[in-house]
């Protein structure tokens, strides 16, 4: 985190945590946007997950993409930690595996703005109760 010296990057600092904030806050109501869960048990956090995490909504407010991003428990893909879901509105979701920041642009970039499939798929290994 860098230093505040001024009062400018104060108030850069509290836009920037406002914004990360309103992201949590939309979770309630978040069918109409990008959806990004960020597994976060032991491993996952152990792997990098934390960085993937904030790079992620930093990323996506940077691009102006609305968003939310969470953190969830254990997806059951240890072997593939960082993992991330992300629902597109009206897609079923998709678990990417093997996350680094290098995926991430990639993921937002090609998946999120342009619907292309990118490397990294990990098949589904859960049902919900609907299915």
């Amino acid at each position: 985190m860098n230093k505040i010296k001024s009062l400018d990057d104060l108030k850069q600092l509290r836009e920037g945590m406002q914004a990360k904030i309103k992201l949590r806050e939309t979770a309630g109501n978040s069918e109409n946007v990008v959806r990004i869960k960020v597994a976060m048990s032991t491993c996952g956090i152990a792997s990098g997950a934390k960085e993937i995490m904030n790079y992620l909504m930093d990323e996506l407010e940077q691009k102006a993409i609305e968003a939310v991003v969470t953190q969830t428990g254990c997806m059951g893909y240890c072997y593939a930690e960082p993992t991330i879901e992300v629902t597109v509105p009206g897609k079923d979701p998709i678990v990417f595996g093997d996350v680094d920041k290098f995926r991430a642009a990639e993921i937002i970039e090609k998946y999120i703005i342009h619907n292309q499939l990118v490397d990294g798929i990990l098949p589904v290994n859960y049902r919900t109760i609907d299915n």
